[in-house]
């Protein structure tokens, strides 16, 4: 059975702007008062005031005038998507203060219906939202329960014609003159027009009119685009207070990291970089980056990460509100475990490598690895980024050892033989190496030699010079 969640947000003007809720705080638009907070209230200020009307009320007081973002609104809404999206893939922003939500699918996964409010509920709260929530099995007609006063054990009983019955009709705005004329004609809540012939309302109010309300009961389908999960990821956690100690930000970072990672886990998707950007009182922002050589989404890993960062972080001033980006996403793929001793691994190299560089720089861990040269003095590479993949011609370097001497060494020869702490025996070779000759030729024969002790060392004979030396040992 289609179930919808309607989400509705009639405080977003004010909760998608930095606030200070001790003061009465006022969203104009176009002059007039879109919003006001519970101070604000307090002093008589009422929607649709004049900004100088609010002003007399406030006297000499502390006061707070906004204009409206609705960009600010529209960037809370798309982070509340990519929240819900953790919930069910099949929902929609509606209007500009909503989120649709199909759950019908979605209760088994949460175990029924309370379970799944209740993980509404504890998300919103701790993003510090105020919602207002209608069920139904319509998305408008969950919209229009979430005005009405109910609690949610009742929420989807009954009929849903007799659950709007004593909703106005003045809530359907997007009709204001075909409203005026049934409160004219004594018409004023869902009751009134519900039990009229559907002929004789479209007559009065039109085609239009008739069709929504035949989407609001169900009797005609109401198609709206699906949310798609965006390519970027953001979200932000207000703490409603000065936050200045480092490890009062710990439990929001965990939180944001776990939405992140649900998000990835649900669209597929790995990263391998995110941005925190620290909103002070002050509005200035400071921003820590913080990468792994692997893309992946463990929340725990990048846990760890980031709180190295923020250990080390100096607060100038307060912290307001803390913000999650992440701009490159990648199709995931999953890791390969032990599936009888999964928590018995030893930690994965590249794990200790990211919390190395997280505490000592990044400058502070150097790979070692072999590149495609076909001198051995050159294949060597040192750096902090990655390795270069060898091709498959160069990959075979089971005959050279991986640690050279700086500069190859002259071999003494004596009788015939080679000497390096005692006499050599060639065992294997030769490997003829020829390049730079664009430069500085080179032409070499390269052996492996056998000390008396068994040591084995790498050799070379230079055919230009006609001398023998010494240019690597073997493990």
């Amino acid at each position: 059975m289609s179930l919808w969640l309607c989400l509705r947000f009639s405080q977003l003007p004010l909760q998608c702007q930095t606030l200070v809720e001790e003061q009465p705080v006022v969203v104009l638009a176009k002059q007039r008062v879109l919003r006001g907070n519970d101070c604000a209230a307090s002093l008589g200020v009422r929607e649709g005031m004049s900004a100088a009307t609010v002003r007399a009320l406030a006297g000499s007081g502390p006061l707070q005038l906004l204009q409206r973002d609705q960009a600010a609104e529209q960037r809370c809404l798309q982070q509340l998507c990519c929240w819900a999206y953790g919930i069910t893939p099949t929902l929609h922003p509606w209007r500009e203060d909503c989120l649709q939500l199909e759950i019908g699918g979605s209760l088994a996964l949460f175990r029924g219906l309370d379970a799944l409010l209740e993980e509404v509920h504890h998300g919103l709260n701790y993003r510090g939202y105020r919602v207002q929530t209608g069920l139904a099995a319509t998305p408008r007609g969950a919209w229009l329960l979430s005005f009405a006063e109910q609690e949610h054990a009742t929420l989807v009983e009954g009929d849903l014609a007799e659950r709007l019955a004593q909703l106005p009709l003045t809530l359907l705005d997007e009709f204001p003159q075909e409203i005026a004329n049934l409160n004219s004609a004594g018409l004023h809540t869902f009751s009134d027009i519900l039990a009229l012939p559907e002929a004789a309302l479209g007559r009065r109010c039109g085609k239009n009119f008739v069709r929504c309300l035949r989407q609001i009961l169900g009797r005609e389908a109401d198609l709206q685009p699906n949310y798609k999960p965006p390519t970027r990821f953001s979200d932000q956690y207000w703490f409603g207070y000065e936050v200045k100690a480092n490890t009062e930000l710990l439990p929001a970072v965990q939180y944001l990291l776990q939405s992140l990672c649900q998000f990835l886990r649900h669209t597929q998707l790995q990263t391998g970089e995110i941005e925190w950007q620290l909103v002070g009182v002050d509005r200035q922002q400071h921003r820590l980056q913080v990468r792994s050589s692997t893309r992946h989404s463990d929340w725990s890993n990048w846990y760890r990460l980031a709180r190295l960062q923020f250990e080390r972080l100096q607060l100038r001033t307060g912290v307001e509100s803390i913000i999650l980006e992440c701009n490159q996403l990648a199709s995931g793929h999953g890791a390969s475990i032990d599936l009888f001793s999964p928590h018995n691994q030893r930690e994965p190299l590249q794990a200790l490598l990211d919390r190395l560089r997280g505490r000592l720089g990044l400058q502070a861990i150097r790979k070692i690895g072999c590149r495609d040269e076909h001198l051995p003095e050159f294949a060597l590479h040192v750096g902090s980024d990655d390795l270069p993949q060898p091709t498959a011609a160069h990959s075979d370097c089971g005959q050279r050892p991986f640690w050279l001497m700086p500069e190859p060494r002259h071999l003494e020869q004596r009788s015939g033989r080679l000497y390096w702490n005692g006499a050599l025996q060639l065992v294997r070779g030769p490997e003829r190496i020829e390049d730079n000759w664009w430069q500085t030729p080179v032409s070499r024969d390269y052996y492996v030699a056998q000390g008396p002790a068994g040591q084995h060392y790498w050799v070379f004979h230079d055919r230009l010079n006609r001398q023998w030396y010494i240019h690597g040992l073997f493990a």
